[in-house]
């Protein structure tokens, strides 16, 4: 739903924030947006009311944008304050945050296109209306080369000269049982985990309005190799909050799994494709 405008150093475009349901303006007082010149402001859609913001069209072009992909800083800055005015917003009435750079040429050409969507903005607003969006993260309970205790040995050789060089009587057969047994631990290990994280997804949906899974996380940086089972995100009742933090942490004791919970959040991830 972006539209990109013209190169033109001079020309402006509308950057959309999000639309929401609410009586009245919602205050943005300190919420600056993606642009530092020009102020946040309202544009109303009958019933609904967009979040937008004049921008610089230059500073959008498929050029501008892409070369802003490269530079992470920069990428973060433009994601951090769209997402800072999505929340302002969130935080007074029930809203849709609209994709970053979502953009139009003309206020009129935002108006209709918008317009047009007004029936699924509805549902969408219908659906996440006082309610927040939780992440659930579960980790394995242990890495597998902490499995038996640590890496499986070699076979043994004698320590006498004589015999240095030749394995010992059942070494080899040791050795690969000592293997197929880690191996065996391995699996075990990994479907009680499969097991844990369904427990918990399970137990977590049943105070969920809507839930989504997420692909799993390979092991993170700065040293973090634990193995993610499940990776999920739940749409969750403002008055059920309280009760779900209590769910996660009676989860935590009774599986000895790792279990994170964050949020509360704006539902990005159940409003649909607007």
């Amino acid at each position: 739903m972006t539209e990109r405008s013209p190169k033109a150093s001079d020309t402006t475009a509308l950057y959309v924030y999000a639309v929401c349901r609410a009586e009245g303006s919602p205050a943005l007082d300190g919420v600056s947006g993606v642009a530092r010149d020009a102020p946040l402001r309202t544009l109303p859609l009958g019933s609904l009311t967009a979040i937008v913001q004049t921008v610089r069209a230059a500073e959008f072009t498929d050029e501008a944008w892409q070369e802003r992909l490269t530079d992470e800083p920069e990428l973060e800055r433009y994601a951090r304050a769209h997402h800072e005015v999505v929340s302002a917003v969130a935080a007074q009435a029930p809203t849709v945050p609209l994709p970053l750079a979502t953009l139009y040429n003309a206020e009129g050409r935002a108006e209709v296109v918008l317009g047009n969507e007004s029936a699924r903005f509805h549902a969408a607003l219908e659906r996440i209306a006082h309610h927040a969006e939780w992440g659930v993260k579960v980790y394995a309970t242990g890495s597998p080369g902490d499995v038996g205790g640590g890496a499986a040995q070699r076979p043994s050789t004698p320590s006498t000269p004589g015999d240095r060089g030749r394995p010992a009587p059942g070494a080899g057969r040791a050795y690969l049982e000592r293997k197929r047994n880690l191996q065996a631990r391995r699996e075990q290990q990994r479907e009680e985990s499969l097991r844990v994280a369904e427990t918990v997804d399970t137990q977590v949906c049943r105070i969920a309005k809507a839930s989504r899974r997420l692909r799993p996380h390979g092991p993170g940086a700065a040293g973090d190799h634990r193995v993610q089972v499940l990776n999920a995100t739940y749409l969750v009742a403002e008055h059920r909050s309280a009760e779900l933090e209590l769910l996660v942490k009676d989860l935590r004791e009774s599986t000895g799994a790792g279990i994170e919970l964050s949020g509360p959040w704006v539902p990005y991830s159940f409003v649909g494709e607007v």
